[in-house]
């Protein structure tokens, strides 16, 4: 109410201000009182009457009759006058009135407040007599008890501050981290709240201690996640170091710890290798740098350690991958949560790139381990078996490193580059001198091969049915093989959670023990039948193979390669009656394929060095080519027989290869040309054919077992070269594929070409040709009647070609000899038979009519008793025989014509027509004439 009252006494008090204001206002209005009053006293009484006097009426009704204007406006001038002069009183009249009723509201009010402010003393006395001292002093008493179980409570919490450090100490051995760092980070906050107090400051500074000691154990937990990593241990420490706001440092130092762990641990696993081969206790090794401890592994112990190197680093790689995993979830985990604060988005952006650039940094720290352990010792003189595993375990090594962060490892390819360079050089120089000494002693007997043999039942070919990418190992390939749902995962799928990629290596090799001859050599047809019977199907053989290789007795070859006369002349032609159609080959064919397959496994492995290898793939071909030559073709006759023997192609062959890989220069001190040290070191001894292989024995047909022995062991050899061609050409770089082709189309095709010269030597000297000359140089051809009965030395040569076949029954008892090979020998026979007829017929001083007559009978005598003999169609050089006979009976005109045309008589065969045939008939001069053209024409040797 007391309120209420003084409100309105404001209010009133602000009218009163306001009336002043204008009141201000008028008397700020120049006037001039008396002038004022003196108008004010002109007003006429009437307007002072009543308040319904009607001024209005009034001043009309005094208006004169005669209105003018001037007056008028002078009148109404006096009026406003009259009006303004009124106006000022009036306003000061009413403001009179007004203020006098605000302060007679005003007076009222104070009345009103007076009595409140009475009634309020009376109300204060009755409260000060109703509250007494005591009261109040309990109500003292209580905030006193309350500031004292506050104190009690603040000591107490300072006596569990100072009993912390036990706590914590707990919690570390506990390895609760987070719970420490929460712990402690708390006792901190509470000891800054009583820090008032003198004994917080020394427990202040006991926190602060214990926080930075957590901190070091922490770091020291953060470091063993590099090796074997826990997921509930790595979150503890993650989540402390979140706590402690230092997730961008923990980062850092984890990779700093990565760094170190991969440094520490190759160096102990090498060092104990040292040590342990070194055998002291001297302390040397320890103190050396990884480097030149890499140069102490020996020979023996170099493979585990390569392989306790490898298992050790995946273990941190796989660590590494593992933390990555981790904070990928967590990710996962956190995008789907709450919207988090920027300092968290910050964190988790500099983690994540954090650790996608580690990847690179670590692999790169990898390779450069393994690198220095990989030059640090000279493989050179390594088993090719070893350096097979080496290459497989680099070759996992990268595998892992390309899943790890898709690098393609070339630190690591460099470097197995350069040792498998120099080791291959090496180990292949090595196998050219391992094969020149097999090659000069063998003796070329068979070796005994199933009938359905092929390369890929070797071990060295396996590789070869596994379709794999070049950056899988052999060792993956086996996995992959054996377990096809495991097919798909990658390593660090495989082995997240248990084994390890580098401990398949060593089961796998001990799987591969098995040796290919226990089930190639003579055993039961039950044993023969459980070995072969994974490959009793022949999908899996190429087409060469069921070409080439058939049971000739039987006949079973593609119908579109046999005809009616083939399969008539297997009884005849080929020598195989009792045998099957195995492949021809020898022990060092099988050690050549064998060796070839090896270089396609390192091939395979490293494909930067697959040029190299494929070259001297190559020189194992040619000399093993050139070997077959050297030993059983090579002969001066070849270019006076003129049957072409040898092609332009297999001779420029053969020249490059002496050339190029054959040291034809003898012992250092009698070599005619001075060869470079690297060019003697590029080339190998030409072989000579070993003094147990005797080819002048004619009742073996010179050797002839052994001819087709090598002979057929080479054509063999040069069918599994075309099966490998296209997965060769695969592995060849795209630059270097015209050497693959020309190789193929130079060399490996011409390995069938021996068998012209080499068997050619065996038909030379088989028959008696000089024996049937001699023969026919004692006919005589002159005779004037007709003659019924052929000659004797027609007789003589047939008995001469069936014992020649008798010897070839003979020798096929002991090696089968293939249709091929008889259909050479047979066309080396009867041509030489045919040319030797020709020269015995150019050998006639005087012939007849008659005696031609009996060449003709003598000739078809002894076609007919020779096709009862082979199969062979048509007879070789039939035509070169009978156009020879038929010469006799040409005239002058068409003997010029025949010489012109048939080039592949001789000289003295062309001139014996034209002194024999001609002689009698033709003038000297026409003679001269013929016997000049004879000599004018150029005769390329057939």
């Amino acid at each position: 109410m007391l309120t209420f009252h003084i409100i309105s006494f404001v209010f009133v008090l602000v009218q009163l201000v306001s009336c002043q204001e204008e009141l201000r206002e008028l008397r700020e209005q120049p006037i001039d009182p008396q002038a004022e009053q003196e108008i004010i006293n002109s007003i006429e009484e009437v307007y002072f009457s009543n308040d319904s006097f009607d001024m209005v009426q009034h001043e009309l009704e005094k208006l004169p009759p005669e209105l003018n204007l001037q007056e008028l406006e002078e009148y109404r001038d006096k009026l406003k006058r009259q009006q303004s002069a009124m106006q000022i009183p009036l306003t000061w009249l009413g403001l009179c009135s007004q203020e006098l009723e605000r302060v007679t509201a005003l007076q009222t009010n104070l009345q009103l407040a007076a009595v409140i402010c009475t009634n309020a003393r009376r109300q204060l006395s009755v409260a000060k007599e109703g509250f007494t001292e005591a009261s109040l002093g309990l109500l003292a008493n209580q905030r006193k008890r309350q500031l004292l179980t506050g104190l009690l409570k603040s000591l107490r919490t300072i006596k569990t501050l100072q009993r912390t450090d036990v706590r914590l100490s707990e919690m570390l051995e506990e390895e609760d981290y987070p719970g420490a760092i929460q712990l402690c980070l708390e006792c901190q906050k509470a000891a800054s709240t009583f820090k008032h107090y003198s004994c917080i400051s020394e427990l202040n500074s006991k926190l602060q201690d214990t926080l930075e000691q957590i901190e070091e154990q922490l770091d020291v937990a953060l470091s063993k996640t590099c090796k074997h990593f826990d997921v509930s241990h790595y979150t503890k420490v993650q989540l402390a170091y979140k706590l402690l706001g230092k997730t961008q440092i923990a980062m850092d130092q984890l990779h700093m710890h990565f760094t170190q762990a991969i440094h520490n641990t190759v160096f102990q696993v090498v060092l104990g290798y040292v040590e342990l081969c070194a055998g002291n206790a001297d302390t040397k090794f320890q103190k050396m740098q990884y480097k030149d401890l890499c140069t102490h592994i020996t020979l023996d112990s170099y493979i585990p350690c390569l392989t306790d190197l490898c298992k050790a680093l995946w273990e941190v790689m796989l660590s590494y991958h593992r933390t990555m995993q981790w904070h990928e979830e967590q990710d996962t985990q956190e995008n789907t949560s709450a919207a988090e604060s920027d300092e968290l988005v910050v964190d988790r952006g500099y983690v994540k790139k954090k650790l996608e650039h580690g990847l690179t940094r670590i692999w790169q720290d990898v390779q450069l381990k393994v690198k220095a352990y990989i030059l640090g010792t000279d493989m050179s003189n390594f088993k090719y078996d070893d350096f097979i595993v080496v290459l497989d375990v680099i070759s996992r090594l990268m595998q892992v490193g390309e899943e790890f962060c898709g690098s393609k490892s070339e630190v690591l390819q460099e470097s197995i580059k350069r040792q498998s360079i120099n080791y291959f050089k090496n180990y292949h120089r090595a196998r050219l001198e391992e094969l020149r000494m097999f090659l000069e002693n063998e003796t070329w007997e068979l070796c005994p091969v199933k009938s359905n043999f092929n390369i890929a039942q070797l071990h060295e070919f396996k590789f070869m049915g596994q379709c794999r990418s070049p950056s899988v190992s052999p060792s993956r390939q086996a996995v992959s093989s054996s377990t096809p749902a495991q097919e798909e995962l990658f390593l660090f799928q495989q082995y997240l959670q248990e084994g390890n990629p580098f401990e398949m290596h060593i089961e796998h090799k001990e799987e591969e023990t098995e040796d290919v001859l226990a089930s190639n050599g003579y055993e039961s047809d039950e044993l023969e039948k459980s070995v072969y019977q994974d490959y009793d199907s022949d999908s899996d053989v190429p087409e060469e193979l069921k070409q080439d290789y058939v049971d000739e007795q039987t006949g079973d070859v593609p119908l579109k390669s046999v005809s009616r006369e083939t399969i008539r002349s297997k009884k005849k032609s080929d020598y195989n009656l009792n045998k099957t159609n195995a492949p021809i080959l020898t022990n060092t064919t099988l050690n050549v394929i064998r060796l070839v397959g090896k270089y396609m496994q390192m091939m395979n492995i490293l494909k930067p060095i697959a040029f190299d290898v494929i070259h001297c793939v190559s020189q194992l071909f040619d000399y093993y080519l050139y070997a077959v030559y050297t030993f059983f073709g090579r002969n001066d006759m070849y270019e006076s027989s003129g049957l072409g023997l040898i092609s332009s192609r297999l001779r420029t062959t053969l020249n490059r290869i002496q050339e190029s890989l054959i040291d034809m220069s003898g012992p250092v001190n009698t070599c005619p040309v001075s060869l470079s040290g690297e060019d003697r070191k590029e080339k190998v001894p030409s072989p000579h054919l070993s003094q147990m292989v005797v080819l002048t024995n004619s009742g073996t047909l010179y050797g002839l077992a052994q001819r087709v022995v090598a002979t057929e062991s080479l054509v063999f050899l040069a069918e599994q070269f075309e099966s490998l061609q296209s997965h060769l050409d695969t592995m060849m770089p795209a630059a270097k594929k015209p050497f693959l082709q020309q190789f193929y189309s130079q060399t490996v095709s011409t390995a069938s070409e021996l068998r012209k010269p080499i068997y050619w030597i065996v038909a030379a000297k088989a028959i008696d040709y000089e024996q049937m000359l001699l023969m026919m140089a004692g006919v005589k051809w002159d005779i004037r009647e007709i003659m019924s009965q052929h000659n004797v030395y027609v007789d003589v040569l047939l008995k001469e070609f069936e014992q020649f076949n008798k010897r070839l029954g003979d020798v096929s008892r002991h090696v089968r000899i293939p249709l091929p090979v008889s259909n050479v020998l047979w066309e080396h026979c009867i041509r030489l038979a045919n040319r030797t007829l020709v020269e015995g017929y150019a050998n006639v001083k005087k012939c007849s009519n008659e005696g031609r007559a009996l060449m003709q009978l003598d000739f078809q005598q002894f076609l007919m008793k020779l096709e009862k003999l082979t199969d062979l169609r048509p007879i070789p050089d039939k035509e070169f025989v009978e156009t020879y006979i038929k010469a006799y009976y040409l005239t002058e005109n068409d003997m010029e014509q025949f010489i012109k045309n048939h080039r592949e008589y001789s000289m003295k065969q062309l001139a014996n027509l034209v002194n024999v045939c001609l002689g009698s008939h033709i003038n000297k001069k026409a003679r001269q004439k013929l016997l000049a053209a004879i000599d004018d024409i150029d005769r390329p040797k057939r």
